[in-house]
């Protein structure tokens, strides 16, 4: 998982990079584009090329029309929020996907848990300023609704992961993105420079082995255990928005996402003993 975070935290940057060069949509088209032939190439290493059509189409669709959304959205954040107030945000999606496993799954979440849910919602408002002017900031609620998008997808994932081989959702996801962001950014497309390739390479490849690491990480450990990593992207965010931006994350945001990321923690810790209670 801290591989993972890692490598999302250099495709993240790689985007921001790219957001100031091409229209949001056009470097999600890309970022789907560039993945293709790792993709592909990790499906036919693991022989999924066999079984290669027997999947849920429905969800398979669902999931790529929110990743476009997804990464068009969180894109076009970029453009006004540092990696560290992105990263903030977005933290909200691991509460969010437990709002979402009470209606789509049929999971039971106590009064606890809503309270923690509760909490971590606020600590959104703080991220996005009391003030209300950050509350209107376009790039904030951007970045919100990408989390949104994110939980979404993820529970559809749950729901395909009894079924479906993992190969089989990562190509899939990358070629009905491509499919379906290609054509719409086509009208605004900016001709790639030379200088961009090299950005564009680490972004597949970032994106590559971030997925694929995420992959093995809840594989082969616990889904509570592996799960709290994912907030050593706040300190990836705020290292890189250092050196590449100068730029440090402030009170608002240090406060927000501290209340976020304990809410989150919350409630993976209860989420642990009451499976430990429900299987001694």
């Amino acid at each position: 998982m801290l591989v993972c975070v890692a490598m999302f935290s250099i495709m993240d940057m790689t985007m921001k990079l790219l957001s100031a060069h091409f229209p949001a949509l056009q470097v999600a088209a890309i970022r789907a584009l560039s993945a293709l032939p790792l993709v592909g190439a990790y499906l036919f290493w693991r022989g999924g090329q066999r079984s290669l059509l027997r999947i849920r189409w429905p969800l398979h669709l669902l999931r790529g029309a929110i990743g476009i959304a997804m990464l068009t959205l969180f894109t076009y954040g970029l453009k006004t929020l540092s990696l560290a107030e992105a990263y903030s945000i977005f933290f909200i999606g691991p509460i969010l996907i437990t709002v979402l496993s009470v209606f789509v799954l049929g999971e039971r979440v106590n009064g606890a848990r809503w309270i923690a849910i509760g909490v971590g919602m606020a600590g959104v408002l703080v991220v996005l300023r009391p003030t209300g002017a950050g509350f209107f900031s376009m790039g904030g609620l951007a970045v919100l609704t990408a989390a949104v998008c994110y939980a979404v997808s993820a529970v559809a994932g749950r729901v395909l992961a009894r079924t479906d081989r993992g190969e089989h959702m990562m190509f899939w996801l990358m070629v009905l993105m491509a499919i379906g962001a290609t054509p719409m950014a086509a009208p605004a497309w900016v001709p790639v420079q030379a200088e961009h390739w090299l950005l564009i390479l680490m972004l597949a490849v970032s994106g590559f082995f971030g997925q694929l690491a995420l992959t093995e990480a809840f594989s082969h450990g616990e889904a509570s255990v592996v799960a709290p990593f994912e907030y050593t992207a706040l300190a990836w965010g705020v290292a890189i928005d250092w050196l590449m931006w100068k730029t440090l994350p402030d009170e608002y945001t240090l406060l927000g996402a501290a209340i976020i990321v304990g809410s989150g923690l919350y409630l993976i810790r209860h989420e642990t003993i009451h499976a430990e209670a429900e299987h001694p």
